[in-house]
């Protein structure tokens, strides 16, 4: 099986919904015998694990404990191999332990992945972060945010500790005074300063509301003349401005952010297998319909194709 038509049947879903009509111990059976013997049925285990959703995959998970005394991931572990493996086990985690486990490992080991952090911290809702950090401490038995802090530094590390509070004001009436303000002081910090005050920027990109942030964005550029990326490209750099900008980006739109994502995890000579899988499992039940049409908007091409055009030369996963 080509690894590219893994990515395409979950991509034609749009975004996952409950599958109708719906049997968890069909569904285990059929899994375990997709697996059992020589071989391995992939496109079974394929058909299966993408068009259900994943409350439903939980399911399923207990009812192939339930039935045959296994553990349905480690068998899709011994079974499976490569980006195949990586796709169907990603697929089986709950949506806050796929965040929580992809946080881990951006900050196990040598080296820190943070575009990972990046991705998720801005582009999570206050919600889902308090989530997200229960759920790490729940299954590492850990704290989030002192395992960021330990490895992260500077004014990248301040930010990402703003958005783990998850404190970001609530959508409400917009104070237009209040916007006239920000938009003021995040003028005087970057562009009529000499150097940055990056404290501001921080401040209020990780802390104010979503429909505030969008007023004070166009105030800016009616005050300055520039968008407040272009501030942020000029003013900052390294981890920070990728971090800012990001903030920024799911301000004014996180389907347009994810789209942006998924577009450079597949331009040039390579693919970012990683990040392709990371986002459209973890946004395949959220907006994955909104990014494919801000993709065909923002990059005049079409996600299904550019991805299909990308992997079809990638090996494919062990048989069996």
């Amino acid at each position: 099986m080509n690894y590219c038509a893994i990515h395409i049947q979950v991509l034609e879903l749009g975004t996952v919904t409950a599958f109708s009509p719906f049997d968890a111990r069909a569904d285990a059976e059929a899994l375990r015998k997709a697996m059992k013997g020589i071989g391995t049925d992939e496109e079974t285990v394929l058909k299966i694990l993408t068009s259900r959703n994943n409350a439903q995959r939980q399911e399923i998970a207990s009812a192939f404990k339930t039935l045959f005394g296994r553990d349905l991931v480690d068998d899709l572990k011994s079974e499976l191999t490569g980006k195949f493996e990586t796709l169907m086990v990603s697929l089986m985690r709950p949506t806050y332990i796929f965040d929580a486990h992809a946080l881990k490992h951006a900050i196990k080991g040598a080296g820190t992945n943070e575009k990972v952090l990046t991705e998720i911290l801005a582009s999570r809702t206050p919600a889902e972060v308090r989530n997200i950090k229960q759920v790490y401490l729940q299954e590492y038995e850990a704290n989030l945010e002192d395992k960021i802090t330990g490895e992260t530094s500077g004014y990248f590390q301040r930010l990402l500790v703003v958005l783990l509070q998850a404190n970001r004001d609530p959508d409400g009436r917009v104070d237009e005074g209040l916007v006239e303000q920000d938009a003021q002081v995040l003028f005087r910090a970057g562009e009529l300063k000499w150097g940055t005050d990056e404290e501001k920027f921080i401040t209020i990109l990780g802390t104010r509301s979503v429909s505030h942030l969008r007023r004070v964005f166009d105030k800016y550029m009616t005050i300055s003349g520039f968008q407040i990326e272009e501030t942020i490209d000029r003013e900052t750099s390294g981890d920070l401005e990728k971090l800012l900008l990001a903030v920024v980006k799911c301000i004014r739109s996180v389907p347009a952010y994810f789209a942006e994502t998924l577009y450079y995890s597949m331009k040039g000579a390579g693919t970012d297998d990683d990040t392709l899988i990371r986002v459209m499992v973890s946004r395949s039940e959220i907006d994955l319909l909104d990014i494919r049409k801000e993709f065909r908007k923002n990059f005049a091409k079409s996600l299904h194709h550019m991805i299909q055009v990308k992997l079809v030369f990638c090996c494919q996963g062990k048989q069996g």
